[in-house]
């Protein structure tokens, strides 16, 4: 799930900022290492009337041109904030290089920025980003959703050359505030699969999440249940496109939008067909549990430090769970965890940290992890009358196969489901890459956005069903 590994979840918030800017406008770069992955940051400051203001880009996560909330400098230091996230980066400018530190969320990383050509700090292409001129229909659009007050959300429709009736598949992201193309570790994976589906007859909508790019709304507060209604406005709206065949719409989620496709198909029965891309068929507590696990196996914790953070998980979102009281669950689970550390005496229980306890809660009591935490995908599956395609990667380390196909395949049966087709694809990890170890740190390593032979093997399952 995107949401839990990205390393930097930034809000786009207001910008303000003042104080001398010369000295230190211009684009500056760096490496940002953090656990698991080296991120390259940006920061590109400018002044106007004596006032600063900064962008940041992530790169590598397909995040460019974030406002920060305040920028300063005095004496030499430089401040920049974004408040909301309780991001910070402090630095002394020292010629043409920053040294700083960079938190979040009380962790602290060293940073040093160097200046840079803007055309250096751009975003870089991957072999499988599809350059133009495109052999279909490329056409910008933008719908509203009635039930979140009318949002607006923008993406891009792809309809194949001299379309008549085509069949459509709408793409959901997984979790975070994603834009349209998924972008993530200078990937595009929603490109590139709505590139090779439209080039073979398939019209595609992928659109920015509300709050991203250029769809309006916000992602605090909304859970996998309001996503869905976003993606119900995405159908209605294909079903008054005259390219379209309103009978043959589907569904492609990744990850969460493997989530929240049956969600909608079970409400919808008119849904043509789903494709779950490493769809979760367990609830968040196994899902967050069995990913923690596994990311630390893979960057080789010893097992009494597994046994110990699984054991401190599952009383936390069992507090989760179990709360009836949206207003005092962040007090329980710091109540909790409280609790839990003052029974350990262990190596592990002096790192629980009250500043770790506050974060903890403040993260685990958000309205998108208790809906994800306590819904069982069982239940919209169980609804689920069409057909359907599940895929999983054999080294996904997120939403692990062997966990979530079985329940996946189990629950459609219990729909009478006739047509279910359940496949792990060999050494494909959680983007759908070729991968070695399957590690979040090979993400921005691959050069692969895609596997070609799983895009081939959705291209044809579609077709097969939307003749």
């Amino acid at each position: 799930m995107t949401r839990i590994i990205t390393a930097l979840t930034i809000i786009v918030i207001a910008l303000i900022g003042k104080l001398h800017a010369q000295e230190v406008t211009g684009h500056w770069t760096g490496i940002l290492e953090v656990p698991g992955a080296s991120l390259p940051i940006n920061f590109h400051i400018s002044a106007e009337e004596n006032i600063l203001s900064t962008t940041m880009d992530s790169p590598d996560q397909g995040a460019m041109g974030m406002p920060t909330s305040s920028t300063s400098f005095n004496e030499n230091t430089l401040v920049i904030a974004m408040d909301e996230k309780k991001v910070n980066y402090t630095a002394t400018l020292e010629g043409d290089v920053l040294n700083g530190t960079f938190s979040q969320g009380g962790n602290s990383i060293p940073l040093k920025m160097s200046r840079a050509a803007e055309e250096d700090t751009k975003a870089k292409r991957r072999p499988q980003d599809p350059s133009e001129p495109f052999p279909y229909h490329v056409e910008d659009v933008k719908f509203k959703n009635p039930t979140a007050n009318n949002i607006q959300l923008a993406g891009t429709l792809t309809i194949p050359a001299n379309a008549s009736k085509s069949a459509a598949v709408i793409l959901i992201s997984g979790s975070g505030p994603q834009n349209r193309d998924e972008e993530i570790y200078n990937h595009r994976p929603f490109l590139v699969l709505a590139d090779h589906l439209t080039r073979n007859g398939i019209a595609v909508l992928r659109y920015d999440d509300r709050g991203v790019a250029e769809s309006e709304g916000t992602q605090k507060g909304a859970t996998s249940a309001d996503f869905a209604t976003d993606v119900e406005a995405a159908v209605n709206y294909l079903r008054t496109r005259k390219e379209i065949d309103p009978k043959k719409i589907g569904l492609a989620g990744h990850s969460e939008g493997g989530f929240i496709a049956p969600m909608v198909a079970a409400r919808d029965k008119d849904i043509a067909f789903l494709v779950l891309l490493a769809g979760t068929g367990i609830d968040g507590e196994e899902i967050l549990v069995s990913q923690t696990t596994r990311a630390q196996e893979l960057a080789g914790a010893p097992k009494d430090a597994l046994a110990f953070n699984e054991q401190l998980m599952r009383v936390m979102l069992g507090t989760v769970k179990k709360s009836t009281n949206h207003d005092k669950i962040e007090e329980e689970i710091i109540n909790t965890m409280k609790s839990f550390r003052d029974n350990q005496k262990n190596l592990y229980s002096a790192a629980i940290t009250d500043q770790l306890i506050k974060r903890e809660a403040s993260t685990f009591s958000d309205p998108w992890m208790v809906y994800f935490v306590k819904t069982d995908p069982a239940t919209f599956l169980k609804q689920v009358k069409c057909p359907v395609l599940a895929l999983n990667g054999e080294k996904d380390y997120q939403v692990i196969p062997n966990l979530n196909l079985p329940p996946i395949e189990t629950a459609l049966k219990a729909a009478n489901n006739k047509d279910v087709t359940i496949t792990e694809l060999p050494n494909l990890n959680h983007l759908f890459q070729t991968s070695t170890k399957g590690s979040s740190e090979e993400y921005v390593k691959i050069d692969e956005t895609f596997s070609p032979k799983a895009l081939t093997l959705i291209n044809n399952w579609i077709l097969e069903r939307t003749k």
